[in-house]
């Protein structure tokens, strides 16, 4: 193969970078009058700082260099994974972090991106028979393992990125939609049991307070405080917002985890409908370009790996953004790019310079 740099994505790089402005922006803002963030900026910029350098040398790096390391990096992450849950640090309600002393890493970030390549080169390796119900099967174990393990830490916003990453790359891969639907029946019963005999109480009602906030949570214990000051700040910034800086809610520490959760809620107070509508819009322009790679990439280990990549991006997107219009359950899950947060911020980069590698690499050897 040869690379030429006509072929990299300018566009795709240009909308990353206005995000990344946006979350510095937002990130600045969020943190600037809470006593217990102080510091968080800094973070965050050193955060973005080793994600350009990851996302520079996932460019530089031959895409296929991964496919001979598959099965060390899976089991490896499964192996991570399961060693969260026993000497993992708990943060809001979740064991998922392992702290390294010097600073603490979420290993169910990286996996998302390891988990996409391992799936890319075994439906590669199945091409001929993508729905042939083995390799659907041994898909969902590949995907099942990390998915279960992520979900017992409980995570489940996590839990259902893996899930919308498998459901994009099988439908591209070739799986018919006749066997979607086979296997969305076999789910229920499933499904049913984790609702009644897994999840508590307290675990369903932070699941479906976002129907009904006063409902489901009428002493405000269980999400519906937060999904209250969250409507009313999006709400109270109207066509232009309060000014950046200068909104009551987000200065007055009202939002929850406003820093990186609920973001999205002190862009609309702040920058008001047009600042949330065009950072939207550069999110859904940095998808867009995601998959237009899908179109040029040159085999078919390259084209999944695009297609997982923007599914993730998009379900973190329609998650969080919802999450914060009560649409959405309240499940934690980052925006890209915008929220704080160092081993989401860093895995994102890295997508995007692997990304970039597909499409640097789309032609073949001429002579």
């Amino acid at each position: 193969m040869t690379t030429s740099w006509r072929d990299y994505n300018y566009p795709l790089l240009l909308c990353v970078l206005v995000l990344i402005g946006f979350g510095l922006a937002m990130v600045y803002s969020a943190t600037l009058r809470d006593p217990l963030t102080q510091g968080y900026f800094s973070r965050h910029i050193i955060n973005l700082l080793a994600g350009c350098i990851a996302m520079a040398f996932f460019t530089a790096l031959d895409y296929h260099a991964f496919e001979a390391w598959i099965v060390p990096f899976y089991i490896g992450t499964v192996a991570l994974l399961g060693i969260v849950l026993v000497i993992g640090q708990i943060s809001s309600g979740a064991q998922s972090w392992i702290d390294l002393g010097v600073r603490t890493i979420q290993p169910s970030e990286p996996a998302k991106l390891l988990i996409i390549v391992t799936l890319a080169s075994f439906w590669a390796r199945n091409e001929r028979q993508p729905h042939a119900w083995r390799v659907i099967i041994a898909s969902l174990l590949l995907v099942g393992v990390p998915t279960l393990l992520v979900f017992m830490q409980p995570d489940f916003g996590t839990a259902m990125v893996f899930i919308a990453i498998w459901l994009a790359m099988a439908w591209v891969a070739g799986v018919h939609w006749w066997q979607f639907g086979i296997l969305a029946i076999a789910a229920v019963p499933v499904l049913f049991y984790g609702w009644t005999h897994v999840l508590q109480p307290y675990q369903q009602r932070r699941l479906l307070v976002f129907i009904d906030p006063l409902k489901y949570d009428p002493e405000l214990k269980e999400g519906a405080w937060n999904i209250m000051q969250s409507l009313t700040a999006i709400g109270s910034g109207g066509l232009t917002g309060r000014g950046w800086t200068y909104g009551l809610l987000s200065q007055g520490n009202y939002l929850p985890v406003q820093y990186s959760d609920f973001i999205f809620a002190i862009t609309g107070e702040e920058l008001g409908f047009l600042g949330a509508a065009l950072l939207l819009l550069f999110l859904g322009l940095m998808i867009w370009q995601a998959l237009a790679i899908t179109s040029v990439a040159r085999d078919t280990f390259g084209r999944l790996i695009t297609v997982g990549i923007a599914a993730m991006f998009l379900c973190h997107v329609l998650v969080n953004v919802g999450m914060n219009m009560s649409i959405m359950p309240i499940t934690g899950i980052p925006l890209p790019f915008i929220s704080y947060g160092g081993s989401f911020t860093m895995t994102s980069l890295a997508a995007i310079g692997l990304v970039q590698s597909i499409a640097l690499r789309r032609r073949r050897i001429t002579f």
